[in-house]
């Protein structure tokens, strides 16, 4: 397993964002539709480098279903300092009404 959603989480720990992780909350065996749904309870954005989320996500936009967001990037194409400053700035400036629906690419477009 990669140290990079490690380092991630602990730099937004460390800038004083809230984040729970899919195993802090025991989530890491759900299916993706699962763990989005899950997500979605929680009113939390769901941040991942999966690509078959992204597609999720993508399926339940064309077919109008909610969910809280999704934010993907691509773990070959960022940095762990560019997921963390997205992320807070993500955190910090947008409400949840605000990513509810959407998926968010970083780095930003």
């Amino acid at each position: 397993m990669s140290t990079q959603p490690r380092a991630i989480t602990s730099g937004l720990r460390r800038l004083g964002v809230d984040v729970l992780t899919a195993q802090e909350d025991g989530a890491t065996t759900l299916p993706d539709g699962e763990l989005l749904d899950r997500a979605t309870a929680l009113g939390r954005a769901l941040f991942t480098f999966d690509d078959d989320l992204l597609e999720e996500a993508h399926a339940r936009q064309a077919a109008g279903v909610e969910f809280a967001g999704v934010v993907y990037a691509h773990p070959l194409k960022i940095s762990i300092g560019d997921c963390v400053n997205g992320l807070q700035l993500i955190a910090e400036a947008a409400d949840p009404a605000d990513v509810r629906n959407l998926v968010t690419y970083l780095p930003f477009r």
